[in-house]
This record gives C-alpha cells, sequence and structure tokens, in this order.
C-alpha cells in the first residue's frame, strides 16, 4: 500500500471542515442533512493479519448507512462507511519504529456484493485514519473513515453487503524527514472462519428474497468480478489526475502570537530560533463542533455536501528549547502559522425559545497560531497543544419566519473575539493533527439594523456571552515537498464520535 497517499479518489472530495471555526450564530446543524434512508448497526468481526512473518489479531467494527430500499437500474449509494481497527500496543510495537508515540493508518476494505446467484467485489479503498496517540499498553483503536463506491443492479432481489479481505497500512506519525518508507507497515487480514460478515442488505422490489435491510444470512456466491457481474456494476472511483495539486491554497502569511501556549517554567532562558526557511508548506482538513451556550445547541461547521476549507500551515517556523539539566528543567515548544479562510455559514436557530431566524455567518480569521510541545522529563512530562486566532463574525441575509430583516451591511460582532483551543496529548503534533478543544465568549453585536431600526441588543441577546465550547478535530496534514507528505490530507472523524 502507498502510505503517500491516505485518502484518494473523486468520490471522496466531499469533506467537512474547519479548524475552530466558531459559527456560533447557530444552534442548529446548518443546512438540511443527507442521511441515508436507513441505518444498520454496526457489526463486530474478528480478523487474522499477517506482516513481517507474523500473525497478529485484530477486532474490527465496520458500520456503514445504505437505503432501505433500491431500484432496478438506479445507483445504491451506502453512506460514508467507518472501519474501526483494534490492535494490541504489544503487536504495534513490532511494526513502527522504537519511540513511536502516534501512528498513521489507513484501511482498504473488500466488500462482496451479492445478488441472486451473482456477486462482485467492491473495494472501499484508502478509507483515512488521522493521527492517533499510542498508549503505553492496553489496545489502540485506529477509525478510518470515508465515500464508498455506488452499486447499480439489473434484476429485482435483495442485494447484499458482505465484508472480506481487510488491507491496512500503518506508519509512524512523524514529522516529515524524521521516517523512510521502510518504516511503514501493511496488515492483510481475513476475517476468522465461521463469522457471519454481513453489512447490510437493500430490498430491490420484486426479487425472491424478501430478507429485511441488516439481516445476517449466507451470500450466495455465483459469478464474480472486479468491478461487476452479470446485472451488477460497482461505480469505480474517478483516478486523480498525476498533477493535481494535493494543497491548493497559498502558504500561510501573518504574523504567530504565542502569548496563548503554556509557557516554560521560571529558571534559565529558552533557546528562541527561527526557522531560517520559514517553516514548511502544508495543508490539511479539521471537523469542528460549536456549541451555543444560550440556545443550549450545536452545529457542525460547514455543510458537508459544500465545498470545505483547507487550513493553510506553516509548519515548525519557530522552535524554543530548555535542557533537562538546565535551571527550570527541560522545556520543548513548536509554533506553527496557520491560515483558514472559512466559506459562510447558512444557519436557523430560535431566538427565545420560539421565533425561528435563519442567517447567514460570514467569518473574518485572523492568523492562527498552533504551538506543541512539552514540559519536564521522563515520568514528570506533559505534553501541551494550544491552536490560538482571533475572530469577527458578521450576520447577513436574515429572515425572520422566511420574511426578510434588513440588518444592514455591518451587523457584526463589536470587535475580534479570542479563539483558543487546548488539546494536551490528544493533538498529537501539527502533521499528524487531533483533537482540540475551548471556550470562547462572543462579544456583543453591533451596527445591525437600518431605518433607524436598531437589532443589537436581539442578537446580543441571543448569542453573545461566554461558555461557548468548541471542539477540533484536526487530520493529518499534506506536506507537498515531503517523501512522506500524508497527502492529500485526511478527513478526521467529528468530535464526540466514538466510531
Amino acid at each position: 500500500m502507498n502510505m503517500k497517499s491516505p485518502v484518494r479518489g473523486g468520490r471522496r472530495s466531499v469533506r467537512l471542515a474547519s479548524i475552530g471555526s466558531v459559527a456560533l450564530l447557530a444552534g442548529l446543524l446548518s443546512g438540511p442533512g443527507s442521511a441515508a434512508d436507513e441505518g444498520t448497526k454496526p457489526v463486530t468481526l474478528a480478523y487474522d493479519c499477517g506482516t513481517k512473518g507474523r500473525d497478529v489479531a485484530a477486532t474490527v467494527e465496520v458500520s456503514v448507512e445504505v437505503p432501505a430500499t433500491g431500484e432496478v437500474g438506479r445507483p445504491v449509494q451506502p453512506g460514508p462507511a467507518t472501519v474501526a481497527v483494534v490492535l494490541s500496543r504489544t503487536d504495534l510495537d513490532g511494526l513502527l519504529p522504537t519511540g513511536a508515540d502516534a501512528v498513521v493508518s489507513t484501511a482498504t476494505l473488500t466488500v462482496e456484493v451479492a445478488q441472486n446467484d451473482q456477486s462482485v467485489q467492491a473495494q472501499w479503498a484508502d478509507l483515512g485514519a488521522p493521527g492517533t496517540p499510542l498508549p503505553p499498553d492496553g489496545a489502540v483503536r485506529l477509525v478510518h473513515s470515508g465515500e464508498v463506491p455506488s452499486v447499480t443492479v439489473g434484476t429485482p432481489g435483495n442485494v447484499r453487503f458482505t465484508a472480506r479481505e481487510l488491507t491496512v497500512g500503518l506508519r509512524s506519525a512523524a514529522a516529515p524527514g524524521q521516517e523512510s518508507d521502510a518504516a511503514s507497515a501493511t496488515l492483510t487480514c481475513e476475517p476468522e472462519e465461521g463469522q457471519d460478515g454481513r453489512l447490510a442488505t437493500v430490498l430491490v422490489p420484486g426479487g425472491p428474497d424478501a430478507e429485511p435491510s441488516g439481516t445476517p444470512g449466507t451470500a450466495e456466491h455465483g459469478g464474480s468480478g472486479e468491478k461487476s457481474g452479470e446485472g451488477i456494476v460497482v461505480e469505480q472511483e474517478d483516478t486523480p489526475a498525476e498533477d493535481a495539486d494535493p494543497c491548493p491554497v497559498g502558504p500561510a502569511t501573518g504574523e504567530m502570537d504565542r502569548s496563548e501556549a503554556p509557557q516554560a517554567p521560571p529558571g534559565d532562558p529558552t533557546r528562541e530560533t527561527d526557522v531560517p526557511t520559514g517553516g514548511t508548506f502544508g495543508c490539511a482538513y479539521a471537523v469542528g463542533i460549536a456549541n451555543v451556550r444560550k440556545l443550549n445547541g450545536a452545529m457542525i461547521i460547514n455543510d458537508p455536501a459544500r465545498t470545505p476549507a483547507l487550513i493553510s500551515v506553516m509548519a515548525i517556523k519557530h522552535t524554543s528549547n530548555r535542557a533537562a539539566s538546565a535551571k527550570g528543567g527541560a522545556y520543548t515548544r513548536l509554533d506553527s502559522l496557520g491560515n483558514l479562510k472559512l466559506p459562510d455559514a447558512e444557519s436557523t436557530f430560535l431566538t427565545f425559545g420560539f421565533q425561528p431566524v435563519s442567517a447567514k455567518v460570514a467569518f473574518e480569521n485572523g492568523p492562527m497560531t498552533i504551538s506543541t510541545g512539552n514540559i519536564g522529563s521522563g515520568a514528570q512530562r506533559i505534553a501541551f497543544s494550544t491552536a490560538y486566532f482571533k475572530q469577527s463574525l458578521r450576520l447577513y441575509d436574515v429572515k425572520v419566519n422566511g420574511t426578510p430583516l434588513d440588518v444592514g451591511g455591518n451587523c457584526r460582532t463589536v470587535a475580534p473575539y479570542k479563539v483558543v483551543l487546548n488539546g494536551g496529548a490528544k493533538y498529537v503534533n501539527v502533521y499528524s493533527g487531533g483533537l482540540l478543544e475551548g471556550d470562547v465568549d462572543i462579544p456583543p453585536f453591533a451596527g445591525c439594523g437600518t431605518g433607524g431600526e436598531d437589532l443589537d441588543a436581539l442578537f446580543t441577546a441571543s448569542i453573545s456571552g461566554p461558555g461557548n465550547l468548541i471542539s477540533m478535530n484536526q487530520g493529518t496534514t499534506c506536506i507537498p515537498s515531503s517523501p512522506n507528505n500524508l497527502c492529500p490530507p485526511s478527513m478526521p472523524k467529528m468530535p464526540g464520535t466514538d466510531s
């Protein structure tokens, strides 16, 4: 498996995105969803894996939504798939370089698609997982997700999806240039005998059988093929152009502000170094949830059906170090610069619990400083991670009960406000990503209303105030200039989801 490209294929280009962006106007999901007709329960299977002359046991949990029914000649589109692979820390020790503290992985699951006496093999390929911290012992859960191909059938009858072979690619989540391709490993896994790997069943009316969706059973084995059988066609994913730009954003610009990062304990001075190259250019996706305390609700930033934003990163522009033997003890901090220009959001909320109001939100983000590092050494070492930037919100295209409300062109927060997100060890580093969280205090609104009508108090009372939690999960950062580039950037799971 080529571990340089954890996520690929045109069909997985729809992504959620935003690092800590705070569209805190809304307490509901922005825009209508596109959920499948029917969800299926996760299926847990035991797999036997092998690599480098050794056997590895894995527990695999597959989750995917499918329509309850389909039609002849029309694509059946399973929802985004999640494949969680649980391995022991001991097994990973033999597969990754000594000292690895995080792992990046991809998964490709072969799924048998069967109908009547025909079956084909569908590849749920290159499902990506962000950097996962490695605990000292116990189990390690690698959660992979992504879009999967659709299936079209030419005759009536139940369509059954069954899990077969699984391939997992592993690599240490080190900074580019600190590892080689030889540091990666590939697990080839087969389900243990005697298991029913049925993931879901879709009823195409008029067929000879009528099992309900998700009912276990034994798939019928007839003709098979890689892409299609008689009457069954698996849509193959687009192959990206060789010269496609994995980071279609410019390098991050602006000044870093390191004031929100944990500082070195009192003692000897630290050694401050500006990296001569100005940092390493890259880009990343992230997904966030913003809560509005007054509205008692939460929202996803950016509709997954819309074009998401990329974080532009200049990784490790500045370093701060102090040796363990120095007065005050060990201290290491790596500072990176990021830019994020978010698309405008559309949201609906209820003012004072009963009045439906919809609005569009424009974001004005300042430069983002991402700092990671450690304080202390040995058993006393404490990891830290902080992302900090300032943001303003502007509201426009406001409607009350569907009737336009003219708020003017300058209805915004009275001043930029701080967004400070902390992750500790959960955010591995700027290359591997991870989870960051923090509370935001939204300022009052001003400039809202026209023709002498002052609407500032309405929006201030509904939205402004402290205690608004932001959770952000960043995926791996693509570094186009590195041979170990992790390109294209991977899409992480939504914060708060277990699978």
